[in-house]
């Protein structure tokens, strides 16, 4: 294992967040804060607790993985397209450096990215509602599984992509509305039997499920299926990832 090459291509991509920190910090948690002052004080004043918590807190977790999931997503899609848009993957691919290397050195960067803002969207929830976390261990887990699997999932994105809209339409039509319909403004044991049984194909709403039980010790579903699905995520990832480096889809030509 190359771990020079590793640390060399990791700070490469987090210092690229410190020069760019009003896009990649401030931004997200200015948007995810209108959320607290819109959702949790406005009409969370008007909604009765949701299985024992106040709206405004139950939400929180809703809204830490909505951040987390597209920036995730957003971090690793950008940090392996723009080498492939200026042809510095070549160079990259041409050098002493194993493919495992590579994916551990961006998808790293991008979940440390996405962690860290996680944080502290957590830490500026805490400025409008009370927060209490029953299972601190379960809710480092869950976050840290959550990025890494979704930062893979935006490096097989941004492989996949030729353009740079191409970079947000997976984002933009298909996780954020996959987020808002999977429990996170809402419980979906709140919904008529129909939809509660369509929302449980929905990914999106296990991950939530998780986070939130981590929080409040209650759920939509099982801890233990929700673990089960991120673990699955993860591992079909990691097979797509393989399978393009065996390949060289979208990177030899």
């Amino acid at each position: 294992m190359n771990f020079h090459a590793i640390r060399a291509i990791y700070n490469f991509e987090m210092a690229r967040t410190w020069r760019t920190l009003l896009q990649s910090i401030i931004a997200p948690v200015i948007s995810t804060s209108l959320y607290f002052v819109v959702f949790g004080a406005a009409i969370g004043s008007r909604i009765a607790q949701v299985d024992g918590v106040s709206y405004g807190a139950f939400i929180v977790p809703g809204l830490v993985m909505l951040s987390l999931l597209t920036q995730s997503i957003s971090n690793a899609s950008f940090g392996i397209y723009f080498p492939k848009f200026t042809g510095t993957i070549y160079e990259l691919l041409s050098a002493p450096v194993s493919y495992r290397e590579i994916v551990i050195s961006y998808v790293g960067a991008a979940a440390s990215k996405s962690i860290l803002l996680g944080l502290i969207i957590l830490a500026t929830a805490g400025l409008f509602v009370p927060l209490h976390i029953e299972h601190p261990l379960w809710m480092i887990l869950f976050l840290v599984l959550t990025a890494v699997t979704f930062s893979l999932f935006g490096f097989i994105i941004g492989i996949w992509a030729d353009n740079f809209e191409k970079l947000q339409l997976v984002p933009l039509l298909i996780i954020t509305p996959l987020t808002f319909l999977g429990g996170s403004f809402y419980s979906i044991k709140m919904l008529p039997p129909v939809w509660h049984t369509i929302s449980l194909f929905n990914p999106v709403v296990y991950l939530i499920s998780g986070f939130r039980w981590s929080f409040y010790g209650t759920a939509d579903v099982h801890i233990t299926v929700s673990l089960a699905m991120t673990l699955a995520f993860l591992a079909v990832f990691l097979g797509i990832v393989a399978w393009i480096f065996k390949t060289g889809y979208r990177l030899k030509s």
